[in-house]
C-alpha cells in the first residue's frame, strides 16, 4: 500500500518538486495551496489550505483522511520570505511572517497528530532553512522564524516518541524557486541609514536564489528521509559551502564568524 503524503505549499517551488517526485515514485500525494483553482495542471491533488487559517487546515487534513483512511507523511513546506532592516520592518509584517513560518506549521502538526497517533505511525518533515542556523543581516526575521521551528522540532521529537511518530527538520540552502517574488521586502527608503547596505544585500540575496540549486535535490533528499527507518533530527540540503557555514559557526569564535558573514555580504 502506497504511503499517503500531505505537502503544504505544494503548488510551486520546492513543494511542487517534492510532490511530483513522490508521485512518480508511487506515493499518494496531496498538495495544498491557498488558491488551488489557479493550478489546473498539477500532477497530484491540490487542496485548499492557508496555514494562517485553522479552519482550512482542519478541512484539508480531514479530506485526506476521509479519502484515504490514513495519513503517513506530513511535509510542512509552506513558508514566506521577509527582508529588511529589523528596525524598519512593520510589526504586523513580522507577526505575519511568524504566522506563516512558525505558528502555521504548529497548527498543521496539531491537525495531523490524532490520526497518526491512532495509526501508531507517522512522519513529519518540517522544511526550515540553513538561514535558521544563523542570524543573517537583513534576513533576521526569516532566520528567527525558521530557527524557532528547528528548536520546536527537537522538543516535539521527544514528546512524540511514545506514539511511534517521527519528526525531523530539512533545512535547504538557496534553491532556484520563486520565493523572492513572494517575499515581503521592506522598502528601500531614501532617508534610511541602512539604504546602501540593505540595497546591496538585497541584490546579493536575489542573485543567490536566481543561481540556486535545482529543487529536485530537495525532492530526492526528502524521498531518502521518508525511506529511512529512524530519521535524524536535522538534515541540511544544498551546496557544500552553505552546509559548511553551519559547521564554521559551531567551531569559530563568534566575532570571527560575524566578520566572515559581514565580508560575504560586503557590509
Amino acid at each position: 500500500m502506497s504511503k499517503v503524503v500531505l505537502i503544504t505549499g505544494g503548488s510551486s517551488g520546492i513543494g511542487k518538486s517534492i510532490g511530483e517526485f513522490l508521485h512518480q515514485k508511487g506515493y499518494t500525494v496531496y498538495g495544498t495551496s491557498r488558491n488551488p483553482k489557479n493550478y489546473k495542471n498539477s500532477l497530484f491533488s491540490l487542496l485548499e489550505l492557508d496555514v494562517k487559517n485553522t479552519v482550512t487546515i482542519n478541512n484539508a487534513v480531514q479530506s485526506v483522511i476521509k479519502a484515504e483512511g490514513r495519513l503517513d507523511v506530513l511535509i510542512n513546506n509552506a513558508g514566506a520570505g521577509i527582508t529588511g532592516p529589523i528596525e524598519e520592518i512593520p510589526e504586523e509584517e513580522i507577526k505575519a511572517n511568524f504566522d506563516t513560518n512558525f505558528f502555521g506549521p504548529i497548527n498543521v502538526i496539531k491537525a495531523v497528530l490524532p490520526q497518526m497517533r491512532a495509526q501508531n505511525s507517522g512522519l513529519i518533515l518540517n522544511i526550515t532553512s540553513i538561514a535558521g542556523y544563523m542570524g543573517l543581516p537583513y534576513r533576521g526575521i526569516y532566520s528567527a522564524s525558521k530557527g524557532a521551528l528547528e528548536l520546536l522540532t527537537e522538543a516535539f521529537r521527544m514528546e512524540l516518541k511514545a506514539f511511534n511518530i517521527e519528526m525531523t527538520n530539512v533545512a535547504p540552502g538557496d534553491f532556484s524557486t520563486n520565493i523572492a517574488a513572494g517575499r515581503y521586502h521592506a522598502p528601500l527608503k531614501e532617508d534610511s541609514p541602512y539604504k546602501a547596505s540593505y540595497g546591496q544585500t538585497l541584490e546579493l540575496m536575489n542573485e543567490h536564489v536566481d543561481s540556486g540549486s535545482d529543487p529536485d535535490m530537495m525532492a530526492k533528499a526528502v524521498y531518502k528521509i521518508i525511506n529511512t527507518n529512524k530519521p535524524k533530527g536535522h538534515y541540511k540540503v544544498g551546496e557544500f559551502m552553505q552546509k559548511f557555514s553551519i559547521v564554521l559557526k559551531r567551531i569559530l569564535p563568534d566575532t570571527v564568524y560575524e566578520k566572515m558573514l559581514m565580508k560575504h555580504y560586503k557590509l
